[in-house]
């Protein structure tokens, strides 16, 4: 084995994966709304001795379906202030 030890991140890189709280803020729901749906399989999450993370890319792919729908007329943009 190597006794090298592993290269750290850049602080201008973005990080692989995100703790479920942090998740949770990104989407602006609760971090129980997100646990749940990571129980259910609707929400991607790796489990690492016991804690949940979510990978990055889970998030892009989350923001890139929600503008391909958009662009495809299956939803629209509101500004949220005429509900």
């Amino acid at each position: 084995m190597s006794s090298r030890m592993p290269e750290r991140r850049s602080s201008s890189e973005p990080p692989a994966f995100y703790s479920v709280p942090e998740t949770a803020r990104m989407l602006g729901t609760s971090e129980m709304t997100l646990y749940r749906a990571i129980q259910d399989g609707h929400f991607p999450a790796v489990r690492i001795r016991g804690r949940l993370i979510v990978p990055a890319k889970a998030i892009e792919a989350l923001a890139e379906a929600a503008f391909a729908s958009v662009r495809e007329g299956d939803a629209e943009w509101t500004s949220g202030g005429d509900l």
